[in-house]
């Protein structure tokens, strides 16, 4: 999807991993497999002046919900600041806050979380997600989880797609902690996933096209709408 919309490849092809930069060199992004899927395989980060902040991402984590939050990397900020709670509390999570300003919100299940942490810093990670299970010992075990930044408009994109209803497709044998889903045998065959993974990468370059596009226009200095012709004449008057 990066690649569709223009982001550049500085992977090195002897080490197994991938590096993307954004057209801007705004964002960069690094996915490093590790041997435990409790590790941060995914790091993405921002720099710029007007923007601060690091994202990451557990190997377990959905790849199609760090795709929402990717593809929102490839669209302009939107004006306002998104309220996230709301996209949750509408599933039916509860939602509480804490004296210290702390922020959270839970799936009904009790597994899955979103966080806020009421930190000072912009670099900070605060907003965080996980899914987390009870290890039997009194603690949790993390089944994924993710550090999402301190972009609002981020964290909603992630957060709807945490929430999509939608089913993923996912080979039988293919995931982690089983017993947590429904798995059902799907209609959807191999050519036909081709067809809908061709037509989002079509979106992404619809997407990035548009983007130049107005950033294009917004940058381009304004011309004169009075004719040449007209202009010489009152100069030489």
């Amino acid at each position: 999807m990066l690649r569709a919309a223009g982001w550049s490849n500085h992977s090195d092809p002897d080490f197994p991993h991938v590096i993307l930069a954004s057209p801007d060199q705004r964002y960069a992004l690094a996915l490093e497999p590790e041997t435990e899927s409790y590790s941060k395989w995914w790091r993405i980060s921002c720099t710029s002046d007007d923007e601060n902040w690091y994202a990451q991402f557990g190997g377990n984590t959905p790849v199609e919900i760090i795709a929402g939050f990717t593809d929102a990397l490839l669209v302009a900020a939107p004006e306002t600041t998104p309220d996230v709670w709301p996209l949750l509390t509408s599933r039916g999570w509860t939602y509480v806050q804490d004296e210290r300003g702390h922020e959270i919100a839970e799936h009904p299940d009790g597994i899955t979380q979103l966080r806020r942490w009421n930190s000072v810093s912009s670099w900070n990670a605060n907003w965080t997600a996980a899914a987390l299970l009870p290890n039997g010992l009194g603690g949790q075990e993390s089944v994924w989880d993710a550090y999402l930044g301190n972009a609002p408009h981020l964290v909603a994109a992630f957060v709807t797609a945490l929430v999509d209803p939608a089913p993923v497709a996912r080979a039988e044998f293919d995931v982690p902690y089983s017993s947590l889903v429904t798995q059902t045998r799907g209609e959807r065959q191999g050519d036909e996933l081709a067809k809908e993974h061709a037509a989002r990468l079509a979106r992404a370059r619809a997407t990035a096209a548009d983007q130049r596009r107005r950033t294009r226009l917004a940058t381009e200095p304004v011309t004169s709408t009075i004719p040449a012709a007209s202009v010489a004449a009152g100069r030489r008057r």
